[in-house]
């Protein structure tokens, strides 16, 4: 069993009607609800959980972290970054969630602002630039998404080691919308798309691609990165 925890804020869905429609039980539970099956066992967290839901326990037995944030990013204690940090340099797979490019986490593991342009509601059409990437498999040429928060170029982040999907929207924008980095022995996906006033995480496709992705994340195993006084091993 791949063993999956997915983090929310947990904010909007709480204090705004609109969105508590599209996702009445949270961001959360929604991507639990399809995630979960014969080979993937989730856990769900949110920030106002003791420990923001990730204390050491949970993350020793997390193989996928996901991670949605937004309007609180700040309010993550600096010691659940280090922590969840240390996990992914050990092996941990993170997915980090649309405006999740701006959590303490993400920035720390980039060493960039992760800037970019944004814009309310467009049209999106995502093209599958890397199809032999196991995230990709099964996943179209192309699709579209009749409203999602647009995400324009430049995106300060690093060179990914992958560019699987690419957004472009109505407006004209283009996105490096799927990208996928190695910190330590861990692997990290970024997907762009999941804005909280749209049913995002209800469309089939968005579920293939997560689910891609917590396999392609999932670690083979977990080493500790030790920095030991050692002896010659020549005399």
């Amino acid at each position: 069993m791949i063993r999956v925890t997915v983090w929310n804020e947990f904010l909007h869905e709480q204090t705004e009607e609109e969105i508590r429609k599209v996702y009445p039980n949270g961001i959360h539970e929604c991507i639990k609800e399809f995630l979960q099956d014969d080979e993937i066992t989730v856990r769900t967290a949110t920030l106002d959980m003791p420990d923001c839901g990730i204390p050491e326990e949970v993350l020793a037995q997390t193989d996928v972290l996901l991670w949605w944030g937004h309007a609180r990013h700040q309010d993550v204690p600096d010691e659940v970054v280090d922590r969840v940090q240390k996990h992914v340099l050990q092996g941990m797979g993170l997915l980090v969630l649309h405006s999740g490019h701006h959590s303490k986490i993400f920035r720390r593991l980039m060493g960039t602002t992760c800037n970019l342009k944004w814009r309310d509601a467009d049209r999106e059409r995502i093209w599958t630039v890397h199809p032999a990437h196991p995230i990709a498999k099964g996943i179209p040429e192309h699709f579209e998404l009749p409203q999602e928060e647009m995400y324009g170029e430049q995106f300060d982040i690093p060179t990914p080691d992958d560019t699987v999907f690419l957004g472009w929207f109505a407006g004209g924008e283009v996105f490096r919308s799927g990208c996928t980095f190695t910190r330590g022995n861990g692997r990290i996906f970024y997907f762009q798309p999941g804005h909280e006033s749209n049913p995002t995480y209800k469309n089939p496709v968005i579920q293939k691609v997560i689910r891609n992705a917590v396999h392609w994340l999932c670690p083979e195993q977990r080493i500790e990165i030790p920095c030991p006084n050692t002896e010659s091993l020549e005399k």
